[in-house]
C-alpha cells in the first residue's frame, strides 16, 4: 500500500480546523505521534516552510511545504534516498461543522516497501492525528494523553 487516507468529521468551523491544523509546532499537544515539530523558518506557514518533524519508531525528518492554500489545504513532502512521502492536510465545510482529510502518499523506487513495512503504524499514527485534530479544535484546552 503507498496510499492512506482517513477523514473525520469535527464540530467546530473550517477556519478552527485550519488554525489548529496549520500551527504544526504544536501538533505533539495534541496527538502521540508527533513528539516534536520544530519549524526551520519564521513567519507565515507558506510554501517553501520547512519543519523537522520528530515522531516515535521513525527517525526525524524534515519536511517542505510544497503547495498551500491558506485556509483550506496544505501538501508537505520528505524523503530519504528512494522514498518519497507526501502528506496532505485538507479542511472543508459540511452542514455541521467541517470535515478534515488527511493523506500520505508514498512514492519511489522503495516507496511501496516502506508503506508496506510501516502500514500499522502509519494508520495508526494517522487515526491519532485525525482524532487529536478533532479533539483540539472543538476543545482548544485539550492535551492528548494517547489514543490507545
Amino acid at each position: 500500500m503507498r496510499y492512506f487516507k482517513t477523514e473525520m468529521d469535527i464540530a467546530a468551523p473550517p477556519s478552527r480546523v485550519w488554525e489548529v491544523m496549520s500551527d504544526v509546532e504544536h501538533w505533539h499537544e495534541w496527538t502521540p505521534s508527533i513528539t516534536s515539530i520544530e519549524r526551520r523558518d519564521n513567519g507565515t506557514f507558506a510554501v517553501g516552510s520547512k519543519a523537522l518533524v520528530r515522531q516515535p519508531k521513525f527517525p526525524p525528518a524534515l519536511w517542505t511545504v510544497t503547495e498551500i492554500e491558506t485556509g483550506k489545504t496544505f501538501t508537505w513532502t520528505s524523503g530519504a534516498p528512494g522514498v518519497h512521502v507526501a502528506g496532505r492536510h485538507s479542511v472543508e465545510p459540511t452542514a455541521t461543522g467541517s470535515r478534515a482529510v488527511l493523506e500520505l502518499t508514498y512514492t519511489g523506487i522503495f516507496g511501496g516497501l516502506f508503506a508496506g513495512l510501516t502500514r500499522e503504524i502509519t494508520e495508526r499514527y494517522v487515526g491519532y492525528e485525525a482524532r487529536g485534530l478533532k479533539a483540539r479544535s472543538e476543545n482548544p484546552a485539550f492535551r492528548h494523553r494517547g489514543f490507545d
